[in-house]
């Protein structure tokens, strides 16, 4: 068979897989969305995925009769698309080849920095469009501050398991350096100073970063430029403004501010007047809501997550997806921006708030090159492809990955941010 793998080959390529799979550190521990690839190709690999509902319950009284209660449900989604193709491309020439643990460094090299490439994009969009921000004004001294990330997510109604704090290396040893010093504990404070290893905190498993995003340091005055009337955003499932119906993603809301100078998308920032409520009870948390610009649109407008939802439109949407309180803020109210000094960027969130999305190339093993592919237990396929060129007796060495990430609720993620005062 023509370019046929040898032994050794294939078996370089098992020990990658598994290693690469030992590296996804950052993508096991968020949800998984498998698809069928024909029909993904059919939509331009996007699809639409579902948001949780919100129910609202009512008091059956006087008696039982509730026939004029009964309400219709808005069902919300997100355009979740597989927009991450990675490839690690190289190759050896005859001579080259003589040496087989070449070919074992080099796939060491690939895996290394595909599952890289996946950590990041998990990375990435947790600290871009997680909207809950935790605003710290020292440096990062342990329990405390990972307390404030699990207060933001219990006010607001979060799913007490599955989440997950991801911490910079000096962050994290910042925690672990406080853990250490607690002699009135066994086990963590020994494993903190040999290990610098914090583990679970305040129902909070957490990672350590060898590389984060960080934030720029926003000093901009701005003000809201509409009443509260305005701004008020009412979910919808579809949309018929283009002339059909299209679905709407209601994870975003463009508002008019006084100026956009000095504002930058990733930009965390609180209203006055606007307070976070329950997302289930809908009571007051006492707590400014906190919002992240997305993009910045003009000199005027910018897009923000989440959208400002207060209920105060009546519509059955608007009470299920309540998110602050009543939004009738004053045309002048003031944005405070919480990212006030640069720093690194701590992300956290629950596991149902980001959504990996494997998928696969369609390689042909029959046109000349010899292919080997093989899945994780997620599904997330690496396929490693071989050709050898006679003119120049280079063998070519290609591995793919071929994935998507999502985060399908922005209210279930947000960022720590330390230093800021």
């Amino acid at each position: 068979m023509a370019n046929a793998f040898s032994k050794e080959e294939r078996v370089a390529f098992e020990q990658l897989l598994e290693g690469f799979q030992d590296a996804l550190v950052l993508s096991r521990n968020v949800s998984v969305y498998n698809t069928d690839q024909a029909m993904m190709e059919r939509t331009n690999d996007t699809v639409w995925r579902p948001m949780p509902y919100i129910a609202e319950s009512i008091d059956a009284a006087p008696g039982t009769d509730i026939s004029s209660s009964f309400k219709d449900f808005t069902q919300l989604s997100v355009p979740s698309s597989i927009g991450y193709n990675k490839t690690v491309p190289f190759s050896l020439n005859a001579k080259e080849l003589r040496d087989a643990l070449q070919e074992g460094r080099l796939g060491d090299a690939a895996k290394k920095k595909l599952a890289s490439d996946i950590n990041v994009a998990v990375m990435n969009v947790a600290s871009s469009q997680g909207t809950l921000v935790v605003s710290r004004t020292g440096a990062a001294s342990g329990f405390d501050d990972v307390a404030e990330c699990e207060a933001i997510m219990n006010e607001q109604g979060i799913m007490s398991s599955d989440r997950y704090l991801a911490l910079s290396t000096r962050d994290y040893n910042g925690m672990a350096s406080n853990l250490a010093g607690r002699q009135n504990m066994t086990d963590l404070p020994k494993s903190a100073y040999q290990r610098a290893y914090v583990g679970m905190v305040a129902s909070f498993d957490t990672y350590k970063l060898d590389y984060a995003n960080r934030c720029a340091a926003n000093a901009a005055t701005v003000t809201m430029n509409t009443t509260g009337s305005l701004i008020d955003y009412a979910p919808a499932a579809t949309s018929t403004a283009v002339g059909g119906k299209i679905n709407v993603d209601n994870r975003y809301q463009q508002i008019t501010v006084s100026t956009t100078t000095g504002v930058a998308a990733g930009d965390c920032f609180t209203v006055a007047g606007i307070n976070a409520v329950h997302h289930i009870t809908k009571q007051d948390t006492g707590q400014l809501k906190t919002f992240r610009v997305i993009s910045v649109d003009s000199g005027t407008t910018m897009t923000i997550s989440p959208p400002m939802i207060s209920g105060g439109g009546g519509t059955d949407a608007e009470a299920q997806y309540q998110n602050i309180t009543d939004a009738s803020t004053s045309a002048t109210a003031a944005l405070t921006f919480l990212n006030i000094a640069a720093a690194n960027i701590n992300p956290f969130w629950h596991k149902d708030a980001i959504e990996l999305m494997p998928a696969r190339y369609a390689i042909p093993g029959d046109a000349g090159v010899n292919v080997l592919r093989a899945a994780t237990d997620q599904g997330i396929e690496l396929a490693m492809s071989k050709f050898y060129d006679i003119n120049t007796m280079t063998t070519k060495y290609r591995v793919d990955t071929l994935f998507g990430v999502t985060c399908v609720n922005p209210e279930m993620a947000g960022v720590l941010l330390f230093g800021q005062s």
